[in-house]
């Protein structure tokens, strides 16, 4: 294949926590502290942008006992850098490469979200990214002083509100607003700031915000739900969707919907790009990949694995039978539907016992390309014709290793192809994403 395709897949790269295979850490030859090595991640970094991806993304998790200690004392995620403070430093050693954060809308404040993710803006030079999410881990309640997790069509709501008070702040200032004049003595224009005023349902929040306005105009804006209400905040307010089909057909169909419910609220489609989670193993051979994924598979405890089946469910899944089927009634829950819904599909189209799910969702039980670099890239290459995706966000099996591959044998396939950047366009993340500069709502 030469280089004519117009059109290349956006890779970003999945590092809080490093791997989400939680036998990644147990690998042969991988670093058992990964997830919380400023040195490593350091390298991890400044090897993606070597790469040309286009982001390193952060999730966040706002509770550590979310599962049973058994299972809690083999997590390699009990113990991860707060996503700002590690971007914060890692802006200081890249150039290019965007910095996405998860940031949660039920326990944080839009003051201190604008504020954080402005600053990150700055200091990198245009490359911040916020996932909005609104925390589906009901444990996360009771970090912050309430006895019951927010229902979940009241947390959509509030997102939604949230949103518009982030970027109102983010609007505070015009470009122009700091004068700083020797002579006159005036360092701003009063005039070119707005007071945002905001009185919602939700929120109150008066502004404006205490940093001048975003390099991007705003950083760019990401969002993770894949529910009937994730979908439609992120058609109203996306400009990346983080998402977990586990096939192409289901990936075709999620792309469709969000990208016609962009069309809906009158926005540009191409200014969405949705790129789902896929984990990449790669081998000199597909019977090298796939020993090597079961390999990694094999590094994962059964404790770790029925904990992890628990939390996708929002249920205790030990007191199930473990070689009969999923139960068909499960308890109501205010965990994440999508994840739940996820499960239940599994069990049915593949006829597992509650121990085979287990082990699934111990381990990675999302979408996965494992094969030759050559294989993986027509397996991409289809995803990107036939509009399953604009990239993918890409998680690592093992690092360094898993890392290695993809950077080393994966991407070069990828560029040979036309499929991948051969350098950045620009050096903000929306030049990399090809997104437009959102204009100032109060002074343009």
């Amino acid at each position: 294949m030469t280089e004519t395709n117009t059109k290349k897949l956006h890779l970003t790269a999945f590092m809080r926590p490093v791997s989400l295979h939680t036998g990644a850490w147990r690998y042969p030859g991988a670093y058992p502290d990964a997830n919380f090595n400023l040195q490593h991640l350091k390298s991890f970094i400044t090897k993606l942008e070597a790469a040309k991806f286009d982001a390193f993304f952060m999730a966040d998790h706002l509770a550590v006992l979310n599962m049973p200690v058994e299972a809690l004392k083999r997590s390699h995620t009990v113990t991860s850098f707060e996503p700002f403070t590690l971007l914060s430093a890692l802006s200081v050693v890249t150039e290019k490469i965007g910095l996405a954060a998860t940031a949660s809308t039920t326990y944080d404040e839009p003051y201190h979200i604008a504020r954080r993710f402005a600053s990150l803006d700055h200091l990198s030079g245009g490359r911040a990214a916020w996932n909005i999410v609104t925390t589906g881990n009901p444990e996360s309640s009771k970090n912050f002083g309430r006895d019951q997790h927010m229902e979940h069509s009241d947390r959509y709501k509030r997102a939604r509100e949230f949103y518009d008070v982030v970027t109102g702040l983010w609007d505070s200032f015009a470009d122009d607003a700091f004068i700083r004049d020797r002579e006159s003595g005036v360092y701003f224009d009063p005039d070119r700031m707005h007071v945002l005023d905001h009185q919602g349902d939700e929120l109150r929040v008066r502004g404006p915000l205490n940093i001048a306005r975003p390099i991007q105009g705003w950083p760019v804006i990401v969002q993770a739900g894949q529910s009937d209400p994730g979908r439609q905040l992120a058609a109203e307010t996306a400009e990346v969707v983080f998402c977990s089909p586990r096939d192409l057909a289901s990936a075709k169909e999620l792309y469709a919907d969000i990208k016609g419910r962009v069309v809906a609220a009158g926005r540009d489609r191409n200014h969405l790009k949705i790129l789902p989670a896929a984990l990449v193993v790669v081998g000199a051979t597909v019977e090298e990949a796939k020993a090597k994924r079961l390999e990694l598979d094999s590094y994962v405890h059964y404790d770790s694995a029925i904990a992890s089946l628990s939390v996708s469910l929002g249920v205790d899944a030990s007191k199930f039978d473990p070689d009969g089927p999923l139960p068909t009634e499960l308890p109501d829950t205010n965990a994440s539907k999508t994840s739940r819904a996820g499960v239940v599909q599994l069990s049915q189209t593949e006829g597992l016992t509650v121990r085979q799910l287990a082990q699934r969702y111990g381990g990675y039980s999302g979408l996965a390309f494992v094969g030759t670099p050559e294989t993986i890239a027509d397996e991409m290459a289809v995803w990107l014709a036939e509009e399953g995706a604009d990239g993918f966000t890409v998680t690592f099996p093992f690092l360094p290793q898993g890392l290695d591959d993809v950077t080393e044998k994966l991407v070069p396939e990828l560029q040979r192809r036309g499929l991948f950047r051969k350098d950045y366009e620009g050096s903000t993340l929306r030049e990399h994403l090809g997104l437009p500069r959102p204009p100032n709502r109060f002074f343009e």
